[in-house]
This record gives structure tokens, C-alpha cells and sequence, in this order.
């Protein structure tokens, strides 16, 4: 059925939506302005003057502020927010996707907005979310919820499965794809992987210098640890048939974990650390192996011929599809509808 209802898509501004190659909040953004799109839905994404969208794009930023080192980031982020919110009577709902920032403008306007919380990165934002927690809120994982608030849902993140095809031949390879950073456990990759015998690729933006310096590089020699920076959807896909599974042993909880989603979708197995959602999304002994420490870690290596690529892949249809997203999106908007009507009766 054609929905007439005007939503507004707040996308952040330090990427390009979708990102060329790193910008996990962006890349949602996308998927669900596009999924809305083709469900019959009118919709006006606010992202960067070079997004790439079906919707109705509205910028004030030209390019993402990561992209642009001459853009400062907090003018760019004030230009952006304020531009959506000083455009709010012309939507009947804006979907933030701007993380607390965002939230100190919606008591200004009438327009119902509601947040996806895509993660807490820091106890110091508490304080906002706390003043405005009688807004409405999305979580993106079970695992990820902070006490304190009242969430309408758990709407996990969707891919574009078009993008990421199933491979039934799997490589030998171990693959590390994501932020090098000490949450993401990149050390711990390459202690399995020399454990393992196995060669490792390391993939993804240096987000902390020191780290990278002192406990990744070291261990890079071209061979049996590979470093090939940042990858575009295609460079994960070169990644994803070399590989016998991605490696995500991350040190602290996961919100979501996009690349697990990405990596199944593609038929590859996941071996990742129970923390945090990481059990949400991998179903453990079947589109990958949920394991506590480094040595069940080695053991899950040499188990993931046990794991059928069509399996991760079918995991991926039923939970983690933009269809799947979109619709789980619908509903939450449908409550949001029906508890507004009163106040605009």
C-alpha cells in the first residue's frame, strides 16, 4: 500500500550517504531512505550536497566534513541540524539518525522526531538523552539499551543484499575489516592468525595513531599480515572470497557490528567475541562462532568449514535485509502516528 506520510531523514554530514568507503551511520541512513523510497513512502534525506539518493536530497554541507579537512565539524553539524529542523512543519515525522546532538532541537519544533540510538560513545552524553527521554527512541540491538530510556523498538540495521553476493567457494584467509582502533580488537586478530598459521588482511580507516603504531604495525611485513587501508564495497568484496572468516574480537560491547551482516551476507562465517550484540547477530555454530577468548578463538578457525555459506547468507534474508529493516521501521512509525493523532485532533 502507497504511504503518503512526509518523513524526514537526518543523516550525519561527516560522510558522503552512502559513504564511499568507511561511515556505518550513513550507510543505514541510505538504506532505509531508499527502502522507504520504494515502498511508496515521501521522503527528503538531509545529508551532504554530494549524496547519491532516490529521495529528495536537501544540503547545506557540500561534502562530509572527514572528506573536507577545511570544513569545521561543528559548523557543519549546526548548518545541517538547523537546516532540518527550521523545515520541520513540512514532514510529519523527522528520523534522526544524528545521535544526541539532534535531540536538543526537538522540543522547538511540532514535528514528532525519533532517534536510532546508534550507540552511547561516551558516559558525558547521558545528560542529553536524559533531559529529553520522553522522546522516542530506537535501539539497534537488544544489548544495546541504556536503562534510563524508554525504547519503541529493537530495529536491527539492514543491508542491500545486491551488493554483497553469495560466495559458495570460500578462501583460506582470516580478515580483519573495520576501524583500527583498540575496541575492535585488531591485535587480537593478528594473535589468532599467527596462532592459526594463517595470513591476515587488515582493513579499514586508523582512527588511533598510537595504537596502530605500537601494536599493529610491528606485526605487518606484507605477507602473513597485510595492511591495505580503507575498502569501498568492492574492495570487501575481493576481501570476502579470500577469506575463510572475518575475525570481529572486539573489546568492548558491539551496538550492531555491520560488517558481521556484510560478511554473512556473502557467505562468509564470523568469528566474533560475546560481547555486546555480537550474539544478536551471529547465530553461534551456524553463520559463524561466538567464543569468550583468543584460544576458542584459534579452535573456532579450524571449525568454520562447518558453517554453510547459504545458511549465513539465508540469516541475513530473514533479519538483517533493507526490506527487513524498512518494514520493522513502518510499524514503529505507525505507533508513533497514533500517539500523536490526539495532539493533532
Amino acid at each position: 500500500m502507497k504511504q503518503r506520510k512526509s518523513i524526514a531523514i537526518l543523516s550525519p554530514v561527516a560522510w558522503r550517504t552512502p559513504p564511499r568507503q568507511y561511515g556505518a551511520w550513513e550507510t543505514v541512513a541510505s538504506n532505509l531512505a531508499e527502502g522507504l523510497v520504494a515502498r511508496g513512502w515521501d521522503v527528503t534525506l538531509f545529508a551532504t550536497g554530494d549524496s547519491v539518493t532516490q529521495a529528495q536530497l536537501r544540503s547545506v554541507v557540500p561534502t562530509g566534513y572527514e572528506e573536507d579537512r577545511s570544513v569545521d565539524p561543528k559548523v557543519a553539524e549546526c548548518l545541517h541540524i538547523s537546516e532540518a529542523f527550521e523545515h520541520a512543519e513540512e514532514f510529519d515525522l523527522i528520523h534522526s539518525h544524528y545521535d544526541f546532538m539532534a535531540l536538543t532541537y526537538s522540543r522547538l519544533v511540532h514535528t514528532p522526531v525519533l532517534t536510532t540510538i546508534h550507540g552511547f560513545s561516551s558516559p558525558q552524553i547521558m545528560p542529553v538523552y536524559e533531559k529529553y527521554r520522553d522522546g522516542y527512541f530506537v535501539s539497534i540491538s537488544d544489548s544495546d539499551r541504556h536503562p534510563s530510556l524508554r525504547y519503541l523498538a529493537t530495529v536491527y540495521n539492514g543491508i542491500d543484499l545486491s551488493l554483497y553476493p553469495l560466495n559458495d567457494q570460500r578462501g583460506g584467509d582470516l580478515v580483519f575489516l573495520g576501524r583500527i582502533h583498540p575496541d575492535k580488537g585488531v591485535h587480537l586478530a593478528i594473535d589468532v592468525a599467527r596462532r592459526s598459521g594463517r595470513r591476515l588482511i587488515i582493513a579499514g580507516i586508523i582512527q588511533d595513531d598510537a595504537y596502530f603504531r605500537e601494536k599493529v604495525e610491528p606485526f605487518i611485513d606484507g605477507f602473513n599480515v597485510s595492511y591495505i587501508g580503507p575498502v569501498d564495497v568492492e574492495g570487501k568484496n575481493k576481501l570476502f572470497s579470500q577469506a575463510a572468516a572475518v575475525l570481529h574480537l572486539n573489546t568492548i560491547p558491539e551496538r550492531f557490528g555491520l560488517v558481521l551482516v556484510e560478511a554473512n551476507a556473502a557467505g562468509v562465517p564470523v568469528i566474533a567475541m560475546d560481547c555486546g550484540s555480537c550474539r544478536e547477530v551471529i547465530a553461534d555454530g551456524q553463520t559463524g562462532f561466538v567464543v569468550r577468548d583468543i584460544s576458542q578463538a584459534v579452535e573456532a578457525v579450524e571449525r568454520t568449514g562447518e558453517i554453510s555459506p547459504k545458511d549465513c547468507r539465508r540469516r541475513v534474508e530473514q533479519l538483517f535485509s533493507v526490506d527487513a529493516m524498512v518494514q520493522s521501521y513502518e510499524r514503529v512509525y505507525a505507533q508513533i502516528f497514533e500517539r500523536e493523532a490526539p495532539k493533532r485532533a
